[in-house]
């Protein structure tokens, strides 16, 4: 049996497994995908602590895994199927296996929100995207827009801008949200132009992405514009599906959790983009796994396991 199973190989379940395993509990990583979580699909980042050049999403994170497997973390690759939550000795399903563990820290992120379009998901992979780091270079010499007002919106025209002669962000208010250094980049960039007070009603096309409507919100009037690529980029939904309904969330469906991390259910934590909070960063994933883990530690400790 495990201290502590952490579901979620992103930036808080691997602060999370750090502390843990530095703690010298037995600590196990479960993560179904790649290394990093949505981290991963980040090409640059300037923001994070003790990098003074910009270090890559993928690079930072397997940088973070290696750091844990060195004071002792498991890091197992399977996808959790079933969790049993409500006993003192928690249940993990795999779809390879059954592990037990006193305590459970969630880390499973988030994913990008849809437009809810007719044929999005059908284009999915032929014209439509959410994530340009990884699809960006499909797009050499085409012309793409980008449906969003935030940081991820301004960082994916830019990142775009490095392949893509045109690149339209689409935006439903009349200025951006994204941070004033990232606005002040786009706003030079000359290959980037705004289509602001609009949405994208209808994807063009018959096999694949060949142009957009878009309506205007505020004269009502549609336009069809001319792409090859529709990335989009207007926001994230937790990853809840394992524990919906049998923990508390908010309206939003995140898991709400107290500064301790602790959720509603005793011995199970929540950390990173799952959880209810003002803001959702790599950096502050990481603290959240820190917290997460220290509290599972005490729990361990307070109930004399």
């Amino acid at each position: 049996m495990y201290d502590v199973i952490i579901i979620g190989g992103g930036p808080a379940g691997y602060a999370a497994a750090l502390y843990s395993s530095r703690a010298k509990f037995d600590t196990l990583v479960i993560e179904k995908m790649f290394t990093g979580g949505q981290m991963a699909t980040t090409d640059v980042m300037e923001n994070y602590p003790g990098f003074e050049e910009p270090i890559g999403g993928s690079d930072l994170a397997l940088r973070m895994e290696k750091q844990a497997r060195k004071f002792g973390t498991m890091v197992l690759n399977d996808e959790v199927i079933e969790l049993d939550l409500d006993s003192k000795i928690k249940v993990v399903k795999t779809k390879k296996n059954t592990y037990e563990c006193k305590t459970v820290i969630l880390c499973m992120g988030a994913y990008p929100k849809m437009l809810g379009l007719d044929r999005e998901e059908t284009f999915r992979g032929a014209g439509v995207s959410y994530c340009a780091v990884c699809d960006g270079a499909f797009y050499k010499g085409k012309t793409v827009a980008v449906v969003g007002g935030g940081d991820t919106a301004a960082e994916d025209a830019l990142y775009l801008a490095r392949f893509c002669p045109k690149i339209y962000i689409i935006h439903r208010r009349d200025q951006m949200k994204a941070s004033r250094i990232l606005q002040d980049e786009i706003c030079c960039n000359t290959k980037i132009e705004f289509i602001w007070n609009s949405v994208v009603e209808e994807i063009i096309g018959q096999y694949g992405v060949e142009g957009l409507m878009v309506r205007n919100l505020i004269t009502g009037e549609s336009t069809s514009l001319d792409v090859d690529g529709l990335f989009v980029a207007i926001g994230l939904n937790p990853n809840i599906s394992l524990v919906n309904g049998k923990i508390r969330q908010s309206s939003e469906g995140y898991i709400i959790t107290d500064d301790k991390m602790q959720t509603s259910i005793p011995g199970v934590y929540a950390a990173g983009d799952i959880r209810d909070k003002f803001l959702r960063q790599v950096i502050t994933a990481a603290a959240d796994g820190a917290t997460a883990s220290y509290s599972a530690e005490r729990y361990i400790t307070e109930n004399k396991w």
